[in-house]
């Protein structure tokens, strides 16, 4: 039985067709995931993300603790900042990956992908041992929405007297929205401006009607998970299970830059991942062009003549570019921009071009 957010009922009012995704009940779409993907690029999408994790770390060594647990400096974060980071296994692994909030000197939430919660959860209580920190799995109390798109922060503006001028990106700040309280974060994963709110899961419907009554003049709608697809493969944006595993180190995934050697003190994978860092990585994460309208899609072959180079970990016909697009992994040889390769789609080969990341980039 797939779990329900406390936004369900809201979502079957609104007609949404939903899909199990990391054993939750989600919406994937409301009418068209193309309109909704519109929407984004150019006014505003209302998104449910409560099925992802909210784990709470706080205590006099909480800094420390994320230190020594995650590939990130999370000292040098000051509160109200936030950090994409990963956690890794003494392995070099990657569990998941995570966006870390200071919300104060002695508290951080992390959040994490809604199918990684309970390994997240409970490397962070192991890795807490000696320390003096608690971490505490909010998730099921906390509903995060997301409001994105160039006109979000004007949805926003009518309801809430945060200065959103001053919030920058990977901020965040206490807020209220109507007399509901909430953190306010300038975070996402559309590649357009935006912002996340943090709310308790009981008042999450009567934010959703506040956010989709003030949207209304500007364009907003709501967006299920189909169109957050698009708008993250078009923005380059790795998803956990697709271009990010447990198989994959950061550095093989072109995300060495999080792992901070120069912080202080030991962290788990530290050992594997300095080797790591100097070994060869044999495959890498590219872009791929296509020329038809055939899209690659996860797990087709990516080809140079017979000569299998790798799998696509993501694809999708680009709806703001109009072709199709794909990340993959292929053999190191064959990464260079403006490299022509194929990929075996259901049997028929099609051309397709590496090119670099992202694909789309806001103004």
């Amino acid at each position: 039985m797939s779990k329900e957010t406390s936004l369900h009922a809201v979502h079957k009012g609104l007609g949404a067709l939903f899909t199990d995704f990391a054993g939750w009940s989600m919406p994937v779409r409301y009418a068209s995931e193309l309109a909704e993907h519109k929407a984004v690029r150019e006014a505003a999408g209302l998104f449910d993300l409560s099925h992802m994790a909210e784990i709470h770390v706080r205590g006099a060594q909480a800094a420390d603790v994320l230190d020594f647990a995650l590939v990130g400096n999370l000292t040098g974060v000051k509160p109200g900042r936030a950090r994409y980071t990963m956690i890794c296994d003494t392995d070099g692994g990657v569990l998941d990956d995570l966006v870390v909030y200071r919300l104060a000197d002695e508290e951080y939430l992390v959040v994490a992908n809604a199918g990684n919660a309970d390994v997240v959860t409970e490397a962070l209580a192991e890795r807490v041992a000696g320390f003096d920190a608690v971490v505490e799995n909010r998730s099921a109390d906390t509903a995060l929405i997301a409001v994105q798109g160039p006109r979000a922060a004007d949805v926003l503006a009518a309801v809430t007297d945060a200065d959103l001028g001053a919030l920058k990106y990977y901020a965040s700040v206490p807020a209220a929205v109507k007399g509901h309280d909430v953190l306010l974060a300038r975070t996402g994963y559309t590649g357009e401006d935006g912002f996340e709110l943090f709310v308790p899961a009981a008042e999450a419907p009567a934010l959703w009607r506040i956010l989709t009554e003030a949207g209304e003049p500007h364009g907003l709608v709501p967006c299920g998970l189909a169109c957050r697809d698009t708008l993250r493969l078009e923005a380059g944006m790795p998803l956990y299970g697709n271009e990010l595993t447990r198989e994959l180190n950061p550095f093989a995934a072109g995300l060495g830059r999080v792992v901070k050697f120069e912080k202080p003190g030991d962290f788990v994978g530290r050992a594997a991942l300095a080797e790591l860092a100097k070994a060869d990585v044999p495959r890498v994460r590219v872009g791929l062009r296509g020329a038809g309208r055939r899209a690659p899609r996860h797990g087709y072959s990516v080809l140079s003549g017979e000569t299998t180079l790798g799998e696509v970990t993501s694809g999708a016909l680009s709806p703001t570019l109009g072709y199709p697009i794909a990340m993959a992994y292929v053999d190191r040889a064959y990464a260079e921009p403006g490299t022509k390769l194929s990929v075996d789609i259901r049997g028929r080969i099609e051309p397709v071009e590496v090119v670099d990341l992202p694909f789309y980039s806001r103004a």
